[in-house]
């Protein structure tokens, strides 16, 4: 479960988007659906993750954030010793919605789509 209660104190305030940039930008790939949002690579890396806070609104329950995520993905080989393919990183890019509990500061991510996607 993902909580983000720092971005749940900051809603409201001038400071609300640098603390959900933040709060993003410090959660590992296996809690972002950059793995379902690869479009270049075949696997996520979460070494080099930023968040870029798009829209946000907000209802009676939740606090809904549209963030654009660049992150970096690697094309995974067969890793024998005499490989010749040098692991690069790629650059990738997906949109997420974050829904946040305004009781508890639990959070939802979804992808919403992809650079490369036709949506």
């Amino acid at each position: 479960m993902i909580l983000l209660h720092n971005t749940l104190m900051a809603f409201g305030t001038a400071e609300f988007d640098t603390v959900l940039k933040s709060d993003i930008e410090q959660l590992k790939a296996e809690h972002l659906p950059l793995q379902q949002g690869l479009t270049v690579g075949n696997y996520a890396l979460d070494n080099k993750i930023q968040a870029m806070i798009l829209h946000v609104s907000d209802d009676d329950e939740f606090i809904h954030a549209k963030i654009g995520i660049f992150y970096t993905s690697i094309i995974g080989g067969c890793s024998c010793a005499d490989d010749p393919t040098p692991v690069d990183e790629n650059n990738e890019y997906c949109d997420v919605m974050c829904d946040i509990n305004k009781k508890t500061a639990a959070a939802t991510i979804r992808l919403l789509k992809t650079q490369g996607s036709s949506d």
